[in-house]
C-alpha cells in the first residue's frame, strides 16, 4: 500500500464527522441561541407584510459573527412559510450579498441581479442603467405586491459605487402604482450610517436594530449545540469547546469564526489520524484561519486597496535601513498606478487605507516625530513570512504586474 492509499484508507476508517455541513457558514438552524430579542424585532417590523402593507426599512448592523444574516433569513423564511399556510403570494423576498464581486460592483450588476432573483434577465453588460431600472420596475408593478430587498454586507457595495443606489431604490415607491418595496440594509460597519448622505440616512434609518457580540459563554452553547450535530460521541477532548470559544470571544464574539475553529481542528485531527479533537488542535486551527483570512483580505480588497498593499510589500523588498514612511509609500503607489495605468488617489484617501490596513493587522503604522519635518507614520508589514509569497502572487495577478 502507497502513502496515497494510506492517507485515502485513514480517512476511510476515521470518520470524526457525523454532520460536517452544520459547521457551514451556509447552514441555516431552526434556531438561533441568544438572539431571541432581535429575531423578535424583526419579527414585529417585517409583520405588516402578512396584510401586504408597506414595511418600514431596517437597518440591521453589528460586528462580524453575531447573527445579523441568520436572524433576517429566519423572519424572512418564517413569514412566507405563513403566507404559504394562508394561501398568499404577495410577498418576495430578494436576498443580495454586496460583498460577491460580480454582483455588487456597480449599480447596473445590482439591479440585473434584482431582476434575476425574480425571474427576469438582462444582459450582463452593455444598457443604460436607467434601461435596467424601468426592467425591474416594469418586472415588479405587473401586480400588487411587496417587495423586500435584503442587501447584505450594504457597506461594501457602497464603498465601490457610492450610496446612490439606496436612495434610488427608496424613491421608487412613487414610481410604483401597485407593488411597494422596503429595504434591509445589512452592514458589518458600526459607523456605516456615519458616512452616508443625509437623504440616505433618513429613508435607510427608518428602524434600526444592533446586535452586540456574543460572549464566551454564550458561544459556548452554540458550539455546544452544533458539535452534537456534526460530530460522533466522544471524539472532543474536554475543554476543546470552552478554548474555541476563548479563542472567538477574543476576536469580537465571532460566531462563524468559532464554527470555523471548530470545523478546522476536526479536519486537522482526522488528516493526522488522531481519533480524537485534541486543545492542540485549535491551536493549529487557528494559526491555519488567520492565513486564510488575510490572504482572503487581500484577494477582495478593491483596486486601490491592493495597489498601496503592492506599493508597500516593494518598499519592504528594497529594505531602507531608515524604515518605510507614509511619504514613501504615496511615492511608490503612484509610480505603481502610473505602471499600471490606474487613477492616483490623494495623499489623504491613501492616509485613509493605510489606517485601514492596520486596524486589519495587515501593516503596523506607528506615529513619530521628525522634528521640524512635522510628525510622519512609520510603516512596518505585519504579514507572517509563510504567506508573503501567496499575497505578492494575488496582488501580481490582479494589477498584472
Amino acid at each position: 500500500m502507497d502513502k496515497i492509499d494510506t492517507i485515502f484508507e485513514s480517512f476511510v476508517n476515521n470518520n470524526l464527522f457525523k454532520n460536517k455541513m452544520v459547521l457551514q457558514s451556509n447552514y441555516t438552524p431552526d434556531t438561533i441561541p441568544h438572539r431571541d430579542n432581535q429575531v423578535h424585532s424583526v419579527a414585529s417590523i417585517l409583520a405588516p407584510a402578512l396584510r401586504g402593507e408597506r414595511v418600514s426599512n431596517l437597518f440591521v448592523y453589528g460586528k462580524t459573527g453575531t447573527g445579523k444574516t441568520l436572524s433576517v433569513q429566519h423572519v424572512g423564511n418564517r413569514i412566507l412559510s405563513k403566507l404559504q399556510e394562508l394561501g398568499n403570494d404577495h410577498l418576495k423576498f430578494l436576498y443580495i450579498n454586496c460583498k460577491m464581486k460580480k454582483v455588487a460592483d456597480t449599480e447596473y450588476r445590482i439591479i440585473a441581479e434584482l431582476i434575476n432573483e425574480l425571474g427576469g434577465s438582462v444582459p450582463a453588460t452593455g444598457l443604460p442603467t436607467d434601461s435596467v431600472y424601468s426592467k425591474f420596475v416594469e418586472l415588479i408593478d405587473s401586480k400588487k405586491q411587496m417587495i423586500i430587498i435584503v442587501l447584505d454586507e450594504i457597506d461594501q457595495a457602497v464603498k465601490k459605487i457610492s450610496d446612490n443606489f439606496i436612495y434610488t431604490l427608496t424613491r421608487m415607491n412613487s414610481e410604483l402604482r401597485n407593488a411597494q418595496i422596503s429595504i434591509i440594509g445589512i452592514s458589518n460597519s458600526l459607523t456605516f450610517m456615519d458616512h452616508l448622505d443625509p437623504r440616505v440616512k433618513s429613508s435607510l434609518g427608518e428602524e434600526e436594530l444592533v446586535f452586540s457580540p456574543y460572549n464566551a459563554l454564550q458561544l459556548q452553547d452554540i458550539l455546544k449545540e452544533r458539535a452534537e450535530m456534526a460530530f460522533k460521541e466522544g471524539v472532543i477532548q474536554e475543554g476543546v469547546i470552552a478554548k474555541c470559544a476563548a479563542y472567538a470571544a477574543r476576536e469580537h464574539g465571532d460566531a462563524r469564526r468559532a464554527l470555523d475553529l471548530l470545523r478546522v481542528a476536526g479536519e486537522l485531527a482526522e488528516r493526522q489520524n488522531n481519533s480524537k479533537i485534541l486543545l492542540e488542535h485549535i491551536d493549529q486551527a487557528n494559526q491555519k484561519i488567520e492565513k486564510d483570512k488575510m490572504l482572503d483580505i487581500i484577494e477582495s480588497e478593491p483596486k486601490q486597496f491592493q495597489l498601496v498593499l503592492a506599493s508597500i510589500m516593494d518598499l519592504e523588498r528594497k529594505r531602507d535601513p531608515d524604515g518605510i514612511f507614509t511619504g514613501d509609500v504615496y511615492n511608490s503607489y503612484q509610480i505603481i498606478c502610473e505602471k499600471t495605468k490606474n487613477e492616483v488617489l490623494t495623499q489623504r484617501r491613501v492616509s485613509d487605507i493605510l489606517a485601514e490596513f492596520d486596524m486589519l493587522g495587515i501593516i503596523n503604522a506607528r506615529v513619530i516625530s521628525k522634528g521640524r519635518q512635522g510628525r510622519t507614520r512609520e510603516i512596518k508589514l505585519m504579514l507572517a513570512p509563510e504567506i508573503r509569497e501567496k499575497a505578492q502572487e494575488i496582488l501580481d495577478s490582479s494589477l498584472q504586474l
